[in-house]
């Protein structure tokens, strides 16, 4: 049933928005070194030699946390019931096509993956995928929705921020174009070509593979390099300053919400 006990004990344990309390619960906390420790394997199977000295070590570390993430799987499937968000007939079904469900289930396929095709790079990638879950352990949970409200409401500032740097670039590799694109035909004899100098050079890269030889085409760089600090730093500032305002009422609201609860008392 959807509200059987066992969905709502699984609520409280998997889904921080059921808690009573704050905090992590104790499975979250140990799904959360699964994670990290289930990646960690993933990045060191990716060497050869270390396949070789240890060829079982790999295989069997992907069984044992495939499994873990397997039945975590089925019991958020489970725990789905318990929430009003899918409560109903077909609240499961709604649950699973959910993209943190669709997360979870991209968490287990290498399990099965790699049974029948064998340990591909497609199957590593996958695996790296688990990272992704972070977001919604107890506080990743509430910092990730933190973050996301930050972007959403500086969405204008930052899509106009966007726009002047794009309009810099076409123009910056426009005009490397016509100054060194005689010059340099293999690096600047096109205006795309161009924009790969002009996007190391806005995003403060500098892979120097490409570069002006002329003297106009250097004043040009300098130029384009100091407006890129501007650039750059426009976004961040906004992102920082958005960022900040919402943790200041998280924690405005989070003391009001502690107040209330000790009046009560």
């Amino acid at each position: 049933m959807p509200d059987s006990p066992l969905a709502q004990r699984l609520h409280r344990l998997l889904d921080p928005r059921g808690r009573p309390t704050r905090g992590a619960s104790w499975i979250n906390r140990g799904l959360a070194v699964a994670i990290v420790a289930s990646s960690v394997m993933a990045i060191l199977d990716t060497e050869p030699a270390l396949g070789e000295a240890a060829p079982g070590l790999f295989l069997w570390a992907e069984r044992i946390f495939g499994t873990i993430f397997v039945v975590e799987y089925l019991a958020r499937v489970i725990a789905a019931g318990a929430d009003p968000r899918f409560a109903g007939r077909g609240g499961r079904l709604r649950y699973v096509l959910t993209p943190v469900a669709i997360i979870d289930l991209i968490a287990i396929l290498p399990l099965f993956l790699g049974a029948v095709v064998g340990n591909t790079q497609l199957v590593r990638l996958l695996r790296l995928f688990r990272l992704l879950r972070f977001s919604r352990l107890g506080a990743f949970s509430r910092a990730a929705v933190i973050l996301a409200l930050t972007v959403r409401a500086r969405l204008p500032e930052l899509l106009l921020s966007l726009m002047v740097a794009l309009v810099v670039l076409i123009f910056s590799a426009t005009l490397m174009y016509l100054i060194e694109g005689d010059v340099q035909p293999a690096a600047f004899g096109s205006i795309p070509r161009a924009m790969w100098w002009a996007i190391a050079t806005l995003t403060t890269v500098g892979y120097g593979d490409v570069y002006p030889v002329t003297a106009a085409g250097r004043v040009l760089a300098g130029l384009t390099a100091l407006a890129a600090i501007g650039l750059i730093a426009a976004p961040t500032g906004i992102l920082a300053t958005a960022f900040a305002e919402a943790l200041r009422r998280y924690h405005e609201e989070r003391t009001v919400l502690l107040d209330e609860l000790e009046g009560r008392r």
